[in-house]
Formats: C-alpha cells, sequence, structure tokens
C-alpha cells in the first residue's frame, strides 16, 4: 500500500512538472518578440502598401516594419564579387 502512494506523489509531481514547464513556455511564443519576414514586407510595400497596412496586416509593431526599409541584412554577401560578364 505504501508502494502505491509513494508512486502516486512521484506521478503527481512530475505533472505538476510537466504542467508549470508547459505554461512557463508560452511566453516563448508571444508574437511581440517574434521575428518579422522583410521579404514579406518588402513584397507588400513593392504591392502599394503603406507601413501601417503591412504592419497591421502582420500584426507586428510599427518600428519592425520600418526596420526592414533599411539595407540588405541576409543574403550571399559574396554574390558582390561575381563579375557581371561571368
Amino acid at each position: 500500500m505504501r508502494t502505491i502512494l509513494n508512486r502516486t506523489k512521484i506521478a503527481a509531481a512530475f505533472g505538476v512538472a510537466i504542467l508549470v514547464s508547459g505554461l512557463s513556455g508560452c511566453s516563448t511564443f508571444s508574437t511581440s518578440n517574434a521575428p518579422i519576414d522583410c521579404d514579406l514586407v518588402k513584397q507588400q510595400l513593392a504591392a502599394g502598401k503603406t507601413d501601417a497596412q503591412v504592419a497591421s496586416d502582420l500584426g507586428a509593431p510599427m518600428d519592425k516594419v520600418t526596420a526592414c526599409r533599411g539595407p540588405e541584412s541576409s543574403g550571399n554577401k559574396s554574390s558582390l564579387m561575381i563579375p557581371s560578364n561571368y
């Protein structure tokens, strides 16, 4: 009888630990800190949408949308060294 009670306590402790870690992990999926896809922003801006429209469509803050207007920060930087007649 005592082993059944001990097993139940251990199972309950593991269950609570899983529940607590699951709830604390939900804050990492918050959309307020999620990065936005600058390629998608640039495509929508090229289609004629304003920064405010793009921000509301993506559910992103305006400062992240306007940050995508800057110079390209990704891609193959070595492609600049390929000669144009290649």
